[in-house]
């Protein structure tokens, strides 16, 4: 064994498993490791894998029992996930109805019902219950109905070329908005902030940031004007904006590898959330990146740049066996899912320039490629990007949750 795969072993938190009922023991390491944590990145290689709910969601009840934190947020729908908080802390509406109304066919899982739940049955009996917020501005229909509820008349007149937003979508090939409509959002945002009321700020800000988003393109000759860019820099304000709100808040903040990094990520134009929140918060921010060894995940299937018909396909990649990609020095260290801080401690000189150099870490968002995925990886910088990496051997597919035709309103 080379000194760097030592280091790894030797540094190891082993996961006794996955299963949420597992307990707290074999991660009581963890207390030392992001103790003075504010915010911890959980992030995924994939957004259709198994595993990587359980394992964040084994992360976060450890955070939340052990360590006092008070909130998961998650890359959803900051405005949809108001009913889902709704029901983990008081029980009101159905997980399931809340759960489909984030908008992500991603979280629409078996796997991330069951977080909802278990969520719920902690929060019966805590003393203070854990809240559950989204932080992307995407989906912003439930942010446009609260406002038209609590505004006044002059309100409603400046909402009302904004209701548009309701029915905006954006994909590849997406032609963005004209500059009119961020215009009339921010006009909106002066006026909340005038004339109130106080609960329609928050609102307000969300159909502001989404307005933002549609008037800009996925790619431009000057990144700074790309969707990407103004996404991951709303959503790490609404981090902050968490954060400030209380001032004894700690959370759990799951999103994709992409995202929790300290890095860039879209072939490193896009200064990631994880980038802003170090900024601003320091050590207090803790990423943990997820990779996995082998497996399946759901995606997407992507053919010439578009994407095929037919919703979420399953893929299946082998091992990894290049030298330069982490997952296969990770799954040479030693066998089985593990964790690994790679902040404290000491470094010997082969560990370091390991971490300094340039590795590749598979990564999978919405879509991937039929024969391309096996091959695709991004590049990364380990000891600049994340604090700390998980590691499962192996990944199953997420199970998609049936459609809800004929539910009862």
């Amino acid at each position: 064994m080379d000194e760097v795969n030592a280091w790894l072993s030797g540094r190891a938190i082993p996961l006794g498993g996955l299963e949420p009922d597992r307990g707290p023991a074999d991660l009581a390491p963890l207390r030392a490791v992001l103790g003075g944590s504010r915010v911890v990145g959980l992030g995924e290689a994939t957004h259709g894998s198994a595993e990587f709910f359980l394992l964040r969601w084994r992360v976060t009840e450890f955070l939340i029992k052990e360590l006092g934190f008070t909130t998961l947020a998650i890359e959803a729908s900051a405005a949809a996930a108001l009913a889902v908080d709704d029901y983990v802390r008081t029980g009101v509406g159905d997980a399931r109805t809340a759960l489909a109304g984030l908008g992500f066919w991603t979280l629409d899982t078996a796997e991330m019902l069951t977080v909802i739940e278990r969520l719920r049955e902690h929060n019966r009996t805590a003393a203070r219950p854990v809240r559950f917020a989204g932080v992307d501005p995407q989906h912003p229909g439930a942010a446009l109905r609260a406002l038209r509820r609590c505004l006044d008349a002059a309100g409603r007149d400046l909402l009302g070329p904004l209701d548009v937003l309701a029915v905006t979508r954006w994909g590849p090939g997406r032609e963005p908005t004209g500059p009119q409509v961020l215009a009339d959002a921010r006009r909106l945002e002066e006026h909340v902030a005038a004339y109130g009321p106080e609960q329609a700020r928050e609102p307000a800000r969300i159909v502001r940031q989404f307005a933002d988003l549609c008037t800009r393109p996925f790619a431009h000759a000057d990144p700074e004007r790309t969707l990407g860019v103004a996404r991951d820099r709303h959503m790490a304000a609404n981090v902050s904006l968490l954060l400030a709100a209380d001032p004894g808040a700690r959370i759990a903040l799951w999103a994709h590898n992409g995202h929790v990094t300290k890095g860039a990520h879209s072939g490193g134009h896009v200064p990631a959330m994880g980038r802003h929140l170090a900024r601003e918060h320091g050590a207090a921010y803790y990423a943990l990146g997820a990779l996995f060894g082998r497996g399946g995940f759901r995606a997407h299937r992507s053919r010439f740049g578009r994407i095929v018909r037919g919703g979420p396909r399953r893929f299946r990649v082998p091992p990894a066996r290049a030298t330069r990609v982490v997952e296969a020095r990770l799954a040479a260290a030693r066998p089985g899912d593990y964790l690994v801080d790679l902040r404290g401690g000491d470094r010997p000189r082969p560990v370091a320039e390991w971490l300094a150099a340039t590795s590749h870490l598979r990564a999978f968002g919405a879509v991937a490629g039929r024969f391309t995925a096996p091959f695709a990886f991004m590049p990364s910088v380990l000891g600049d990007e994340f604090d700390g990496l998980a590691f499962v051997a192996r990944a199953t597919c997420s199970t998609p949750l049936p459609p809800e035709t004929g539910r009862p309103s």
